[in-house]
């Protein structure tokens, strides 16, 4: 009788999800036929298309016509086809490329150039582009004679994370922008974040409320930290923002925006989460504005720290939340119905109650609609995950389904380690895009999941009920692993399970522009081992070179990873929320060492790296080729210093001096090496990233502000005192030649420099001296202004056989 009764009321469930799948699917065809009527003309969107070629391939700009067709010629789907064009003339195009939009023709192209001329494109500082292998105009490979035709299988291809703004766009220009957009139309993105320039929108906004341009002083982050400032995790921190920054982001916008809409996406614009500034509250007194609590400083310094939040359910949030769609539709035009808001990422309801949830949830979405009355809700789904011990399915399902149906969209953002999808019933029948995470603060580590990329959005589409509806990528920082960033992209167009061993195959002989042996022997070694991660951790890069360890090697004092005891790490847990508990969140504590993440066999690693290298005699004239073998063998490197590290504190923890000194000489050279190593490549350079933050200033204070925003980011990221670094000190750690010599090279210096004085004395290890010289010597360099290379010096082969030889043989 029981199990009549259970599969009675599962068959009632399954017959409501289905039925609550179907609605979610007519409101979302509703959504994508309003924003299709958004789109640019077919003219513009054929001419910004033929923009992107020329800017890729200006010789073949006559090689391809584009035309736009409706959706009815691809079963009511986006879709591209590729045929070969009916040559009339001998200057005719040779081949024909339509798609819903410009975007579906653009990656028409890719796909073209890809499988047809066995061509790669990437960002610039991962080498870049092999064309070399596309046919000159008039001999172009021609299709199969019915042509190629390759169908969304899920109507969106979401873009960015929303600190991803700080990370990697902060100091771009135009010229930059119009790179990335190429880069993102090319691999079929047409969901993308626009963040940019929204802080010149509030100004306006806040300004008809009475609020200064001091008060913003103090609400507004510097440059580098705008992402935070959003949030409302800190204030006032870096800045404060000029005019000209105000203006010039603007503008730059404006130039996003324009170029996006042209190539038929779709922007995500922001909205009102409730962050407010202080002043709001002295004007508004009786408006129910909360001072939240502290986010990650040493020790609650009010300059920066506990911003302001203004409850959803008081009036002035819809107010103002309105006020500012309003704004950016004045300045933009009428250009998207798609917001982002994440106001509850950063705090929890201060109750559990469902109707309560509901009823902000609600307040949320009133605020965006009233400005836009077809407004749709992108939210992060990442605070169901990191604080999943409040969002139980009661509370999940208040606040989904406290807006219209097909108003809200939610971001699996960790699906490819962590997927909500699978045990919250599809989001209880919410539509949601199954988003890869992938980086942390923008580090620079070797790392992947390629068959939960491979597989995972597939299964989530195929999956009883589904609702999913796109597929993204919400990493923290761009320009890394670009095998992983094009296997991702190429989700948005694949319907069914396919070999990833044959891919890859095919990945390495597009990436180099050649068939070789040794490596694909080489990335086979890499599938099986860096770029198959199945620990369900979060890869954060703490290797001990990036982030040295804060900690007394003789286990005296208790300290764990961060220098603080655990009590007090719980308690900043629970106050700072979602970022931090991102920062910590996956990693175990240990009582002793703290360990960085390693996943796979670094013996194995090393042959992939000697198959690298053997195969250097054929490919070193290939820049791809060039930066892959440069980053393969930091990783490994890195991972010795790792180990040699262990040795250096296992030597002292024996009080073996001599052992100490020749482990310690092994790991500071080993930074100068790889220093080195990443000097002989144009990408791996500190100069790139300090240069492009100078060349945006105005004047002399806007140079060394943002110059001091550019290294402070990187190095000791947000406050310190004289004994204690920043709980985020090495978040955004990276390996940059200039970094590691002038940075991290003395840091390790000094400790180890203590170390050995501790034995020798046969006294206990100084930290709080270590401390003291480290943070000040740390605080010195982030507000200097030496300059770095920008141009790659030496040779990268030879100096990777020689660190190879000297390290690994």
């Amino acid at each position: 009788m029981v199990n009549l009764k259970f599969w009675f009321l599962l068959a009632i469930l399954s017959v409501f999800l289905c039925k609550s799948s179907a609605v979610e699917s007519d409101a979302i065809e509703s959504v994508l036929r309003r924003l299709h009527s958004k789109e640019a003309p077919p003219i513009v969107q054929e001419s910004a298309a033929k923009g992107v070629l020329q800017r890729l391939l200006p010789a073949h700009l006559h090689s391809f016509e584009f035309k736009i067709v409706s959706k009815d010629l691809c079963g009511g789907r986006s879709c591209f086809r590729i045929t070969n064009y009916k040559v009339s003339s001998r200057n005719s195009p040779e081949i024909l490329i339509q798609g819903t939009t410009a975007v579906e023709i653009t990656s028409g192209l890719h796909w073209y150039l890809k499988y047809r001329c066995g061509a790669h494109i990437s960002w610039d500082k991962t080498g870049g582009v092999q064309l070399a292998s596309v046919p000159k105009p008039g001999s172009l490979p021609l299709v199969e004679a019915d042509g190629v035709t390759i169908q969304r299988p899920v109507p969106w291809n979401y873009y960015q994370n929303v600190v991803t703004s700080s990370y990697s766009f902060v100091w771009w220009d135009w010229q930059r922008w119009e790179k990335e957009i190429d880069w993102m139309t090319l691999q079929g993105i047409n969901l993308p974040l626009a963040f940019t320039g929204q802080e010149a929108i509030w100004q306006k906004v806040f300004l008809d409320y009475n609020i200064t341009t001091q008060d913003l002083n103090d609400f507004f982050g510097g440059p580098a930290f705008l992402a935070w400032a959003r949030m409302g995790n800190l204030h006032a921190w870096g800045g404060p923002l000029s005019q000209n920054w105000l203006n010039i982001q603007l503008a730059l916008q404006k130039q996003i925006l324009s170029r996006m809409r042209e190539l038929g996406m779709t922007p995500v614009l922001p909205s009102f989460s409730g962050n407010v500034p202080a002043a709001l509250k002295k004007i508004f007194p009786s408006a129910n504005i909360t001072r939240l609590g502290d986010w990650n400083t040493v020790n609650g310094d009010p300059r920066w720290c506990c911003t302001f939040l203004l409850a959803p359910s008081d009036p002035l949030f819809i107010e103002i939340g309105e006020a500012f769609i309003r704004k950016q539709i004045e300045e933009y035009g009428d250009i998207t119905d798609i917001y982002n808001c994440d106001t509850f990422n950063e705090n929890t309801p201060p109750t559990d109650d469902p109707t309560y949830i509901s009823s902000l949830g609600s307040a949320v979405y009133k605020a965006m609609s009233k400005a836009d009355n077809n407004a749709v809700w992108l939210m992060q789904g990442w605070l169901f995950y990191s604080d999943s011990k409040y969002w139980k399915s009661p509370q999940m399902e208040a606040l989904l389904h406290s807006v219209p149906r097909g108003k809200m969209i939610v971001l699996d953002l960790f699906a490819d380690v962590k997927p909500i999808w699978k045990s919250s019933s599809q989001f209880y029948g919410t539509p949601y895009i199954w988003c890869m995470l992938h980086n942390f603060g923008g580090n620079i580590e070797m790392y992947g999941v390629l068959d939960a990329v491979a597989s995972g959005p597939i299964d989530a589409r195929t999956s009883e009920n589904s609702t999913m509806v796109g597929v993204g990528m919400c990493m923290e920082g761009i320009e890394h692993n670009p095998v992983v960033y094009e296997l991702m992209s190429e989700m948005a167009f694949r319907e069914d399970n396919f070999q990833l061993q044959g891919w890859l195959k095919s990945y390495s002989h597009r990436r180099y522009g050649k068939v070789n042996d040794q490596i694909q022997a080489a990335w086979d070694i890499l599938y099986h081992t860096i770029y198959n991660c199945t620990d369900g951790i979060a890869d954060h890069n703490k290797d001990y070179i990036v982030e040295f360890p804060d900690w007394d090697p003789s286990g005296k004092t208790g300290t764990d990873i961060s220098g603080t005891d655990s009590s007090s790490q719980n308690r900043m847990q629970k106050l700072a929320g979602f970022q931090w508990n991102r920062r910590f969140l996956f990693f175990e504590k240990s009582s002793s060492l703290p360990k960085p993440h390693l996943w796979y066999s670094t013996e194995d690693v090393i042959k992939a790296l000697q198959l690298f290298i053997d195969a250097g005699k054929e490919l070193s004239g290939s820049l791809t080729y060039r930066y892959d073998l440069v980053d393969l063998s930091r990783q490994s490197l890195s991972k010795l210093a790792n180990q040699v590290y262990l040795d250096a504190i296992s030597a002292f923890r024996r009080e073996d001096a001599k052992a100490v000194s020749q482990h310690s000489q092994k790991f500071l050279q080993l930074i100068k090496d790889i220093d080195r190593l990443l000097a002989a490549d144009d990408n791996f350079l500190l100069g790139t990233w300090l240069e492009s933050a100078k060349n945006l200033a105005m004047n002399s204070d806007e140079k060394k502000q943002y110059e001091w925003n550019a290294r402070t980011q990187i190095t000791m990221w947000f406050d310190n005192t004289k004994y204690n670094q920043s709980q985020l000190h090495d978040y955004a750690n990276k390996f940059w030649s200039g970094l590691l010599e002038a940075y991290y090279l003395p840091r390790a210096s000094i400790y180890f420099e203590l170390l050995s004085k501790s034995l020798k004395e046969k006294v206990d290890f100084k930290l709080e001296e270590w401390r003291k010289e480290w943070i000040a010597y740390s605080n010195k360099w982030q507000e200097s202004t030496e300059l770095y290379p920008v141009k790659a010096q030496g040779d990268a082969l030879a100096i990777a056989t020689a660190l190879f030889e000297k390290y690994f043989s």
